[in-house]
């Protein structure tokens, strides 16, 4: 069996070592474009913000593991056209130029995805830089030392991780975002009005709900946006990504923002072409639909999937609740499956509790207030989605939630669950019970 796999960062590289695991015969050709796979993008503002010293721990695979393991391994080689009826793709050395064609019985897409560029007056100024892969963050790590101001276009998970981690290396940070609020997509304003609080503490100018205009001028850089004019000296765009699926217009069915759409073995519309990762709409479990959620978790999961699945249909995909999470200065803040915002944007019907109440009993010598909201079906009483933030690391009770949703628990599940109680740890009821039982008396009015 002849396996040709576009791209080699998280799915890639998982689904080539399940692959060549499950079925050691198989001739699995990589096609790269870049000079490196595994990047852990989610990595690079530890990275620039100095608290990741080695890059190289950011990477958790090789071209030569993947040789070792009996793949053949092409990096600098760009797949420019597939035609699937024929099973032929065209492929460009980048390092030479030459162009030369393959067949494949199984193709495997994990292109990944790419910056969205707004339609910016000037966003094409070199003073401007993305946040996406392994070449971004060195470029970044080489020029940001040397420039005062950095303006951050994004407010996003990867805005605000950036806009933390340049606050702390004496840099004058902004914050540009077209919403009104920091990771509006995320968290309710209980929660994001702390994370701004933090930001205005530690220097960082936000600039929310106003669209950027133009960019002009090269030292300094003015920024025009709806509401005023900003000076900087960098800025990184980061405003969301899009599916890196262009070759395949026309050929395979696709969201409206362009991500392939597979079954539940990760089978495109073609079924000798699997799709996983960012180039994927992902089955998103709240909502039992589609939805496109580019998160290295979320990525992993489907390329071994299609490893589990390249021969016959074998292993089903469980879904994915979207978990996610991020620590800003002393703050965890985690979320998973729907907001309050969103289950309203979809029309669905749905109900929120906010809880605030500390992690441990107030007698022992410290405890710390977590901040939790739970929204759920007020008629199925079935979870939808939770969010947590405090300084008490807060992280896994997101992972307790999004098994809820995966499972279909109820609020009355989870409001009486089993969880240890132990005074170092937390109360007789959890705080995850606590909220439950929140919710429960809130339907009981």
């Amino acid at each position: 069996m002849k396996i040709a796999v576009i791209g080699c960062t998280h799915a890639g590289t998982f689904a080539i070592k399940t692959i060549l695991s499950e079925n050691p015969d198989a001739q699995v050709t990589v096609y790269e474009k870049n000079d490196n796979i595994s990047f852990l993008s989610c990595g690079i503002a530890l990275y620039l913000g100095g608290q990741v010293k080695d890059p190289q721990g950011l990477f958790y695979s090789s071209p030569d593991e993947l040789s070792k393991l009996g793949a053949t391994v092409k990096m600098n080689h760009e797949v420019t056209k597939v035609v699937p009826r024929q099973k032929t793709i065209t492929v460009t050395n980048l390092e030479t130029n030459q162009t030369f064609e393959d067949s494949y019985d199984k193709l495997v897409v994990t292109s990944g995805s790419w910056p969205v560029i707004p339609p910016i007056k000037g966003v094409d100024n070199p003073n401007v830089y993305l946040c996406k892969n392994w070449n971004h963050a060195q470029k970044l790590f080489e020029t940001a030392p040397s420039k005062k101001r950095i303006t951050i276009i994004g407010g996003g998970y990867i805005g605000a991780e950036l806009a933390e981690a340049y606050s702390t290396t004496g840099h004058e940070v902004t914050l540009l975002d077209g919403a009104d609020r920091v990771m509006s997509k995320y968290f309710d304003e209980q929660f994001t009005s702390v994370v701004e609080r933090d930001f205005a503490d530690h220097g960082v100018t936000l600039g929310l709900d106003q669209q950027v205009k133009e960019i002009s001028g090269n030292g300094p850089v003015t920024i025009k946006t709806t509401k005023g004019t900003y000076e900087t000296d960098l800025i990184v765009m980061s405003v969301g990504f899009r599916p890196n699926t262009d070759l395949f217009k026309g050929e395979l069915e696709m969201t409206e923002n362009g991500a392939l759409i597979t079954n539940d073995y990760m089978q495109t519309s073609n079924p000798d072409i699997f799709a996983a990762g960012d180039s994927a709409a992902v089955h998103y479990n709240p909502t039992h639909s589609l939805s496109y959620v580019p998160l290295a978790t979320n990525a992993v999961r489907q390329g071994i999937l299609v490893g589990k699945n390249i021969v016959k249909p074998t292993v089903k995909y469980m879904g994915t609740q979207s978990s996610s999470g991020l620590k800003l200065y002393d703050k965890t803040i985690v979320s998973t499956g729907m907001t309050m915002a969103a289950a309203t944007q979809r029309g669905m019907n749905a109900h929120e509790v906010i809880v605030k109440d500390n992690y441990r009993p107030e007698f022992m010598p410290s405890t710390e207030p977590v901040l939790m909201s739970l929204v759920y079906d007020p008629v199925s009483r079935r979870i939808l989605g939770g969010s947590l933030l405090s300084t008490h690391d807060v992280s896994q009770s997101a992972n307790t939630l999004s098994v809820c949703i995966q499972n279909k628990n109820t609020i009355d599940d989870l409001a009486m669950v089993d969880m240890l109680f132990q005074p170092q740890f937390d109360r007789p009821f959890n705080y995850l019970n606590i909220l439950a039982q929140a919710a429960q008396a809130k339907e009981a009015k």
